[in-house]
């Protein structure tokens, strides 16, 4: 068994020499966690310790992927998923609780057991679908063995600790609540601060009175929680929750599992975790009996609306423009994930590479045919029943789509266009967007990420650059106060809203002043693309002067975390001439002299990079997505434009955006078969020449290189099970290996 779990370790967990933190996570990887502890009854150990101060126990030594740390701290967690009888219990690792030490960063390893959950797919795919809305956990599985004894498939989530907060909040020192115990539902008890010792659990060295604040405005002064809470986030997660009939959280019975975090706006901002007991898993929203089936396939979009005891939703939802926001997520939500099936594809993808591991797991709470079979069927456990996800989720997408809220007509929004894609600094100029169906239409905007969005009206009157008034077009004019200007539109009438980008705020517009030196174009996967002046391929970032002058960017700094700007300083005598370009190789190698070399590289998954100039002014910043292997995030027009996906133009002027209509074109001109594949695939393309033919794992890695004129066949049983990417000229094609 161990020989089996190191070959599938050697597929999966070091697919790419780019190791790091973001790996630890990656959704297609399954990691390899080894404990081993000095005393032959460690689970006694663990055992007791829970049931009595829920202290750590220390481990003689933690392996992750091979990597040892002694001395880390180790304990069971969890509540209804912990027990003393079971052989698999959920487990925190600290590898710093007795040690200074870190994997690429991380400290805090948390990993769920799988209990009441036969799929073994809801929390890896409900923090996937949640990361498209609000900030969330990255996770993935790990496979655990303790004193050389395999104990099984394990969730790997990331925790939520300083250096989450400081990558999603940009800082870590402010009030930090915990929401873990039942009745965390944030009614107001007065301004006695003793009262909310029990249940929450303050995670920050002060902050008893911002919480009895923000409970207080919530019940007092309605008007006003936007000063005290971040309510398009609390928004997005109570449609999440409601949305994919995830209970146990704010909106169930217990009314917990979320974190809330105060920040440097001195706004809470709502955080999900937990996930595990979600998509019908947990079937309990109020004091009294649990639900059946088909009560949560038909539970109200807007549970709670009226009960005291859940004054999140009750008093934010009695507002009617949040209400139409929230229905408008909600409805982003549902037609996203579950009207095209995608939650489905991408939980057949999770159980196909997870298929081998359940298979071998010594300690699973159900058997292989009902983790395939809760996918689509109900699984009874005792007393209990889960549903299959599609059980629950097509007939709930079926009756969300023909409640009211649901029915009702919101505006159309056909376009948002700026009068200037880069004004200069301090320069007004008019943000204009068609709607019709609208009563009001809303600006939001703000002018850096760590900023909160200002809500302004939008009208159509003829004197805001909206052309003719009564034309539905709106506008409104801005000035470009600061470096970058993000922004969207919110559009309602009477009974519905709508968003564009319909993701905002947690996604939205971007316009950059005009400047001398912009980022251009990046890549943060580079395969195959170009070679360092070392002959290696490493991430870069490509710099574009748009000035008539040369530009000397001695003491300019570039970063990737907001809250270091400062991370990597361009040398003395660094000239980046006019209208030309100028490469920064992310590779994190001080060591390498011929070319500029940042101390960091970029992650794959997407990330933030940040430049300043002297007086640390931030003169650019990108936020760019994951990126597939050889692709780049970059500026059309060159130097000017908007970011968006390109095929790489590297130390050259950028070719236009590959949109996902091109992509779906492309992916036409060659054809792969059988797909899913186990053994020999079939790769068929129409030229009648020979062209280079990569396959790429889901992490970037080249598993295989050949050629084709025309048909090739390739011997697809050595790799192991997951999605895979082939590449032939400019062209990408997925196919996915099963076994």
């Amino acid at each position: 068994m161990k020989k089996a779990l190191l070959l599938l370790i050697a597929i999966f967990a070091f697919p790419s020499a780019k190791l790091s933190a973001q790996n630890f996570y990656a959704i297609d990887t399954i990691q390899q966690i080894e404990i081993s502890f000095s005393q032959a009854n460690w689970d006694y150990i663990l055992d007791t310790a829970k049931q009595g101060f829920d202290t750590y126990t220390m481990a003689l030594w933690v392996k992750i992927n091979g990597i040892q740390f002694d001395s880390a701290g180790v304990k069971y967690k969890g509540n209804s998923s912990y027990n003393p009888m079971n052989a698999k219990n959920p487990l925190h690792i600290e590898l710093d609780h007795f040690k200074n030490q870190d994997y690429f960063g991380l400290k805090d390893i948390k990993l769920s057991n799988g209990y009441h959950e036969p799929s073994s797919v809801r929390e890896v795919l409900l923090y996937k679908m949640a990361r498209q809305y609000m900030p969330a956990s990255n996770s993935n599985y790990a496979q655990v063995i303790i004193n050389d004894t395999m104990r099984g498939l394990y969730t790997n989530v990331e925790a939520v600790t300083k250096t989450y907060l400081n990558d999603k909040f940009y800082s870590d020192n402010n009030t930090f609540v915990f929401g873990d115990n039942g009745g965390c539902n944030l009614v107001y008890k007065g301004t006695d601060t003793t009262l909310y010792y029990n249940p929450y659990t303050l995670k920050s060295d002060y902050g008893w009175p911002d919480l009895a604040n923000l409970c207080g405005t919530l019940r007092n002064n309605i008007s006003s929680i936007e000063s005290v809470l971040d309510v398009d986030r609390a928004l997005w997660m109570m449609a999440f929750t409601n949305a994919t009939v995830t209970l146990d959280s704010y909106i169930g019975q217990s009314a917990h599992n979320y974190y809330i975090y105060e920040d440097h706006n001195n706004r809470f901002n709502t955080i999900l975790w937990d996930l595990n007991g979600g998509m019908g898993v947990f079937n309990k929203a109020t004091i009294g009996p649990s639900l059946t089936t088909a009560q949560m396939q038909t539970m109200s979009p807007t549970l709670h609306i009226t009960d005291t005891l859940w004054p999140l939703v009750q008093k934010i939802l009695a507002v009617p423009m949040y209400k139409r926001m929230y229905i408008a997520h909600m409805k982003t939500i549902v037609n996203e994930n579950f009207v095209d099936s995608s939650y489905y594809f991408d939980a057949q993808y999770l159980q196909s590479l997870i298929d081998t591991a359940i298979t071998s797991d010594p300690y699973g709470f159900y058997t292989h045919t009902e983790f395939i079979t809760n996918l689509n069927s109900t699984i009874v456990d005792g007393p209990k029943s889960i549903p299959g996800l599609t059980e629950l989720i097509e007939a709930r997408t079926t009756f969300l789509n023909s409640t009211p809220e649901f029915l009702q007509v919101a505006p159309i929004i056909t376009s948002v266009i700026p009068s200037d894609t880069m004004p200069l600094l301090n320069a007004s100029f008019f943000i204009t967007a068609n709607v019709t169906g609208a009563t009001t239409v809303y600006l939001g905007y703000r002018g850096s990420i760590m900023d909160k969005f200002t809500r302004v009206q939008m009208f159509d009157d003829g004197l805001n650059g909206d052309g003719a008034a009564g034309d539905n077009i709106f506008g409104k004019a801005v000035t470009m106060d600061e470096s970058i200007f993000q922004y969207y539109i919110y559009a309602e009438n009477a009974n519905a809203g709508i968003f564009s980008p319909v993701r905002a705020e947690y996604e939205y517009y971007l316009i950059n002043a005009y400047k001398g030196v912009v980022i251009n174009e990046l890549m943060a996967d580079n395969v195959a693309t170009q070679m360092d002046p070392y002959f290696e391929y490493n991430d870069w970032i490509e710099f574009y002067n748009n000035s008539s002058s040369s530009i000397d960017m001695t003491g300019y700094y570039l970063s990737d975390d907001a809250g270091q700007l400062t991370k990597w300083s361009f040398p003395a005598g660094t000239i980046i001439n006019a209208n030309s370009f100028l490469i920064v190789w992310a590779d994190d190698d001080s060591l390498q002299v011929t070319g500029l070399h940042a101390n960091f590289k970029l992650s794959a998954t997407g990330e933030k990079v940040i430049l300043t100039n002297t007086t640390m002014q931030t003169i650019d910043e990108v936020v760019f997505p994951g990126l597939l292997p050889d692709m780049t995030y970059g500026r059309y027009p060159n130097g000017t434009g908007t970011f968006g996906i390109l095929n790489p133009t590297y130390n050259a002027t950028n070719s236009p955006p590959v949109s996902v209509a091109d992509l779906q074109r492309t992916t036409v001109e060659f054809s792969v078969y059988p797909n899913p594949a186990s053994d020999v695939l079939t790769i068929e393309f129409d030229e009648n020449e020979n062209n280079s033919l990569l396959i790429y794992n889901m992490l970037g890695k080249v598993v295989y290189k050949g050629n084709i004129n025309q048909k090739a066949q390739v011997d697809v049983s050595a790799l192991g099970k997951g999605m895979y990417f082939i590449k032939i000229k400019d062209q990408t094609k997925k196919f996915v290996v099963l076994k």
